[in-house]
Formats: structure tokens, sequence, C-alpha cells
């Protein structure tokens, strides 16, 4: 019969740091490939970016941070700029919905209305008319 070694085991904290120590590198390891997937997934998902950047040169995981942030800082500018220019024509809108001819010609009347008094003699320009 192989000899036994008991007395490793009579001590429960022993016994648990054992066992941490066991599992500690395989933690990590899984921890590390799941930091190197998700870097992969972003490189890819970006790949056209990242080419536009750096064609031909090996991009390094801090790269890849750097360039995702950066294009992500250009996106959310993008939708920043397009949601208020929906916001400007939504208020148009509203606007032209309450007083259709205010709304539709005040860019316009206040053009004309510039005009006429630029030139004090209504005589030598004829009067511009929308319709």
């Amino acid at each position: 019969m192989a000899p036994t070694i008991t007395a490793a085991w009579t001590n429960p904290q022993e016994h648990l740091a054992l066992n941490h120590k066991l599992r500690k590198p395989l933690v990590e390891k899984l921890r590390r490939e799941r930091i190197n997937s998700s870097i992969e997934q972003l490189k890819s998902l970006l790949g056209p970016e990242f080419l536009k950047q750096q064609p031909d040169s090996k991009l390094e995981k801090a790269d890849i941070l750097e360039m995702t942030v950066c294009f992500l800082r250009q996106l959310l500018q993008q939708n920043h700029q397009q949601r208020r220019l929906l916001d400007h024509f939504n208020k148009l809108q509203t606007s032209s919905e309450q007083n259709p001819r205010d709304a539709d010609f005040s860019p316009l009347c206040s053009t004309v209305q510039t005009s006429n008094t630029k030139d004090q003699n209504p005589e030598k320009n004829p009067l511009w008319r929308p319709w």
C-alpha cells in the first residue's frame, strides 16, 4: 500500500491556500484569453478604420484600444451633431404647423427687408416675390 500524507490536509486553511495557488494561474490565463479575444473582436469590427491609419504595421493591443476610443469619440460626435440637426428640423416643423405662413416665409421676409433697407430707392430694384 502507498503511503499517504494526511498531515497536509489536517488544516482547512492550508487546503484552501493550496487550492488557491493551483487555481490562480488557470484563472489568470482565462482572464488574459478573454482580454485578447475582445481586442481581436475590436480589431475585426474596426478593420477598415485600422487599415486606413496603419496599413502595413502590426498593431499592439494598446494601439487597437486607442484607435477604438478615437473612433467611438468620432461616432459619438457625429451622433450628437445629427441629433442637434434633427431637433432643429423638428422645431421648424412644429412651428410651421402652428403658423404655416410665418414659419415658411420668415427667413425670406427677413432677407427681403434687409435688402430693401440697404437700397433706399425701390424703383431701381424690382420687387422680389417668392411665388
